[in-house]
């Protein structure tokens, strides 16, 4: 699949280079020219000089920024994704409104787009090796569309994840929630940012994704 990711940060790294391990076309766009080129020779990427630039024939689009920078970035995006697939994996530890979640805002920001929670819940180092600890690790989605459920999973399971749907894009905030405790459990205790999720006994639902229309 022919994948865009705007951010060349961390999350942006490490996934743009599982990506392009598993065989997807990536290209890689941010504000900062010289690093995004430093980085996208590092793992294999093209890069863009823009983010509407960037999403020229991609398929998925992955916005690895800052939560405080996802409303200037989807302003300019927003004539350039229409039923795309964008994939929203900020963490607004907080500083979301109350009662909703970055990807809820997204949707709303984007109309035209396919957005979908994913990626949130597992650090960069996991992203970039994910047998670290010896099992397959479980990363976690949200999404309102079936089709869009089916894509993911697929990207999910490309490089080296178990996909587990939990849920339409109103249970982004959960998964919000979740990588926040991991977040805090990380800085209270010192830790080495290896932590991570697998839902032991999963329902079978979860594993098979969005049900499908009869």
């Amino acid at each position: 699949m022919k994948v865009a990711i705007i951010g060349s940060g961390n999350i942006g790294q490490a996934l743009g280079g599982a990506l392009v391990g598993a065989g997807h076309d990536v290209t890689l766009a941010a504000r900062d020219a010289v690093e995004t080129d430093t980085v996208a020779k590092a793992i294999g990427a093209t890069t863009a000089a823009t983010a509407p630039e960037a999403l020229n024939g991609a398929q998925i689009v992955v916005l690895a920024v800052p939560y405080t920078a996802l409303a200037d970035v989807a302003a300019e995006i927003k004539n350039s994704v229409a039923d795309k697939i964008v994939i929203d994996v900020t963490n607004p530890m907080g500083q979301a409104p109350a009662g909703t979640s970055a990807a809820q805002q997204l949707a709303e920001w984007l109309p035209g787009a396919r957005v979908v929670k994913a990626f949130n819940t597992t650090f960069a180092g996991l992203l970039a090796t994910p047998a670290t600890h010896g099992q397959t690790l479980d990363a976690l989605y949200a999404t309102d569309d079936v089709d869009t459920g089916d894509v993911i999973a697929e990207l999910i399971r490309s490089i080296g994840f178990r996909p587990v749907y939990a849920g339409g894009l109103n249970a982004a905030a959960q998964l919000e929630a979740m990588a926040g405790l991991n977040i805090q459990l990380q800085i209270a205790t010192k830790g080495d940012w290896r932590s991570s999720f697998v839902l032991v006994g999963a329902p079978k639902g979860a594993l098979e994704g969005l049900p499908k229309a009869a």
